[in-house]
């Protein structure tokens, strides 16, 4: 892991119950009990859903996809299309930067490949699509690369070869997004340069034959930092009216349009079990039974990856499922409906794991990315900079900061899950309907908390 690097402060988790203002068992009571209110609040006051409340039924099972960035030009806003081609610009000249430094840069943890996968774009393109939405849409290279191939061969960037199968939605995301967060967690050499550089031209690889084959539509559904971006994004204030241009909204009814597409139940499972497992395998409890442990640490961590992605999953679908389905849904596609709400948990423990790891070794990245060949240069001018440590410096602080992330986002799922379910349950079950969604989410809000006191 990154944070392994010489002189990084260790971002996982909150450093520990020791640094936290409040009691496990008081942070833990408070937060269900949060949960447990809202939820009571809503039941009384929420009466009819205010975010699916004038969406065609086709809208509202979230089969309607948002219009595609390359047909932005398209859109009587057409300062939009400059905006656009400076992002792609901005994407691809980072694109050819990480590259060189991936091809010619020193096989050493001072190689800022390292930090610029990990932690720019694993990480900050997230907190970035947070505040300002999809962003990883706008400035994908492989989306550019795939708009020139199409020009030059006279064909529609839009439009590949065959139509994307609508029963494969989100999956390969999931799949591609599993293998980014083994390769970082699991894997023997995730600070490799070979390792991490194979995984990188895999993605390019398939990235461009997948757009070659189905087109724009390709990334939108299977890019797996394209879905991770957009979905995060969805809960940023701003977002685009019919004219494409940018309005401020309810991050909650951002997240309400969220399509709930095959695989999105896989998608959310993996990035908030992923997470979770992070936090578990620093903690004295995991590095004790694998030093006591028969069969090694690798295979150990492989399944338990394998457990905290599934069993997370497995928790949701089971509590979405036994939510009481109306005439016109089938109780199988609940929790593929009601996925969107999984949202702002991943954006609160986004927040939570990952805030020092930005904030100290973003800074140290951009240290590196000045000599990125190791040549002694300073080609950005930022060679002297070095992070403050200040969260290492302010415990409490950051404890504050990552506990209130996780009680608001669970909160913030409990609205968006109760807007939804008013929707697609018949009236009569629309309150102890959603007893077995409270109680998976309860549970989350629970583990989540002690995962992070005992990192």
């Amino acid at each position: 892991m990154i944070g392994g690097v010489t002189g990084v402060v260790e971002a996982h988790g909150i450093g520990g119950q020791a640094d936290l203002p409040i009691s496990l068992g008081l942070a833990i009571s408070g937060a269900v009990a949060a949960l447990v209110v809202s939820f009571t609040v809503l039941v009384v006051a929420w009466r009819t859903p205010r975010y699916a409340t004038g969406l065609e039924p086709a809208e509202r099972d979230g089969s309607v996809d948002e219009p595609d960035v390359d047909d932005a030009e398209e859109t009587p806003a057409a300062r939009v299309t400059y905006g656009l081609v400076a992002l792609r610009l901005i994407g691809i000249i980072a694109f050819v930067f990480t590259a060189a430094t991936a091809v010619a840069g020193e096989d050493q943890l001072t190689n800022p490949f390292f930090g610029i996968i990990y932690v720019w774009v694993w990480v900050g393109v997230i907190f970035a699509s947070l505040l300002f939405g999809p962003v990883w849409r706008a400035i994908s290279p492989m989306r550019t690369v795939n708009a020139v191939l199409a020009r030059v061969s006279g064909g529609d960037p839009a439009r590949g070869v065959l139509e994307y199968p609508a029963w494969l939605g989100h999956w390969p995301a999931a799949i591609g997004l599993y293998s980014f967060v083994w390769m970082e967690l699991v894997n023997r050499t995730p600070t490799d340069l070979g390792t991490v550089r194979l995984w990188c031209a895999i993605y390019v690889a398939v990235m461009l034959i997948g757009g070659a084959v189905f087109g724009s539509k390709f990334y939108e559904n299977a890019d797996p930092f394209e879905v991770y971006s957009t979905l995060v994004g969805s809960l940023s204030v701003l977002g685009r009216d019919e004219e494409g241009r940018f309005r401020l909204r309810s991050p909650l009814a951002g997240c309400a349009t969220i399509p709930s597409r095959p695989g999105l139940v896989a998608v959310v499972a993996v990035l908030f079990g992923s997470t979770a497992f992070d936090s578990f395998r620093e903690s004295t409890y995991w590095i004790r039974t694998i030093q006591e442990a028969s069969i090694t640490g690798y295979t150990l961590n492989n399944l338990a990856l394998l457990v905290f992605c599934v069993g997370a999953g497995l928790i949701f679908a089971g509590g979405a499922a036994l939510t009481a389905a109306g005439p016109d849904v089938r109780r199988s596609e609940l929790p593929r409906r009601l996925a969107h709400s999984i949202v702002p948990i991943v954006a609160a423990y986004i927040i939570a794991h990952y805030l020092t790891l930005f904030v100290d070794v973003g800074t140290q990245t951009l240290a590196r990315a000045s000599d990125p060949f190791g040549k002694g240069w300073d080609i950005l001018g930022t060679a002297a900079v070095e992070p403050s440590y200040w969260f290492s410096y302010h415990p409490s602080v950051l404890a504050t900061i990552k506990v209130g992330a996780v009680v608001v986002g669970h909160v913030a799922a409990a609205v968006v899950a109760h807007d939804r379910a008013i929707a697609l349950l018949p009236r009569r079950h629309q309150i102890t309907g959603q007893l077995p969604l409270l109680f998976a989410m309860v549970g989350f809000t629970a583990g989540g908390l002690y995962l992070l006191f005992a990192a």
